[in-house]
């Protein structure tokens, strides 16, 4: 596990991949393979969300909590799928705000790189999970990692905004300084939770 492909996050999150629980989320993930079973996404896809979105261009950061857990899905931009690969009720959900808030027409794929490409950094706090199995690596270490990447941006960005959907993105961003940043809170866009308001 390494950042080659984001030299600005490697600079300052190197370190981490020798830290005691990146090893052991390192083991863990080894593991799942030796046991073979299918994760999401591809190990080349865990850091997409980096690669895509240096950290001189953050300007807005989407946390979601874990990767899709079906087949094609996953591609490591929270709420993202590829294209050709049916939009998710969440990523529907989304579509449907910015078309009544800013009369946005909705595409008509699920693919959301233009938006990591303009600065929207889109982080999953869980960046791998196992087939069918929602939140099966919750607690494994990542969550101490995107931590970081959420306090970097919090420390060498001004004036990003937060959208932090649902009440796990919310503990999430809990030290991110509102006077430096706009945070903004909602629901989740999930069916379950997007008739609360999102």
């Amino acid at each position: 596990m390494a950042l080659q492909k984001a030299p600005e996050w490697q600079a300052l999150l190197g370190g981490e991949f020798e830290q005691p629980y990146m090893l052991q989320l390192k083991t863990f993930l080894q593991q799942q393979k030796a046991q073979h079973k299918i994760v999401y996404p591809h190990s080349a896809d865990w850091f997409h969300a980096l690669e895509t979105t240096p950290l001189s261009q953050v300007k807005v950061v989407i946390i979601g909590q874990d990767p899709y857990h079906q087949p094609g899905q996953a591609h490591g931009l929270c709420f993202s799928v590829k294209p050709g690969v049916a939009i998710p009720p969440s990523l529907m959900n989304i579509y449907k705000e910015l078309n009544n808030d800013l009369s946005i027409t909705p595409p008509k794929h699920g693919y959301l790189e233009a938006w990591a490409k303009q600065g929207v950094l889109l982080l999953n706090a869980v960046l791998t999970v196992e087939h069918g199995q929602a939140n099966a690596h919750q607690g494994k270490g990542w969550e101490q990692f995107t931590d970081k990447v959420i306090a970097l941006v919090n420390q060498r960005r001004e004036n990003v905004v937060f959208m932090l959907w649902g009440s796990y993105a919310q503990k999430k961003g809990l030290a991110i300084d509102s006077q430096r940043h706009l945070v903004l809170k909602a629901p989740h866009p999930s069916p379950l939770s997007a008739h609360r308001g999102f």
